[in-house]
């Protein structure tokens, strides 16, 4: 039995669970958020207890596979509608900084032009200093993506470390060329 999948997902107070047809919704302050799992895959809600349940059928390869991946999917949603997801990027380079405008973020790294981004709805992206951007939602595979997406732009160079990186990457630093000594 899969390690993830036998534990039960517990729903806290102030998040709502439905089940229909294939699909599980889920409804909290932070959003609302739904997920067709798989037909093999057996999904239950304890009201009583305020679990969720996976089950699997039988042993089959893609059956084991799937049934972790629905359980992790499934704590997610119930996570990011409690408290949504963020991730934090900083931005570092002279001249280098992010602005708002609505659900555009413009982005000045160093190019010709202003690159300019789209915030996804369900989305929430927050520019503090002009040096930061922050990125939430209740979805945590959207808020990856477009914060992979920011990064994207302009990756931290290994020189001098200009670029967009993730709050707390570890960028390794190259040495220059060296000169005279042969």
């Amino acid at each position: 039995m899969s390690k993830i999948g036998k534990k039960p997902v517990s729903v806290p107070d102030g998040v709502e669970i439905t089940l229909s047809n294939g699909t599980i919704k889920t409804k909290g302050p932070a959003g609302e958020l739904s997920f067709e799992y798989h037909v093999n895959m057996k999904v239950e809600f304890d009201s009583d207890a305020k679990e969720v349940t996976v089950a699997r059928p039988n042993e089959e390869r893609q059956n084991k596979a799937l049934h972790g991946l629905t359980r992790s999917l499934i704590n997610n949603m119930v996570t990011g509608v409690k408290e949504p997801f963020m991730k934090k990027l900083e931005i570092n380079g002279v001249g280098y900084n992010a602005q708002l405008n609505g659900n555009k973020l413009r982005l000045q790294v160093g190019f010709a032009n202003t690159i300019e981004l789209t915030v996804p709805p369900g989305i929430t992206c927050e520019v503090p200093q002009p040096i930061v951007v922050i990125v939430k939602g209740a979805d945590k595979q959207v808020v990856g993506q477009f914060a992979a997406e920011i990064r994207r732009v302009r990756p931290p160079e290994p020189y001098k470390l200009k670029g967009i990186k993730y709050e707390g990457e570890y960028v390794r630093r190259k040495a220059g060329k060296a000169f005279g000594a042969k």
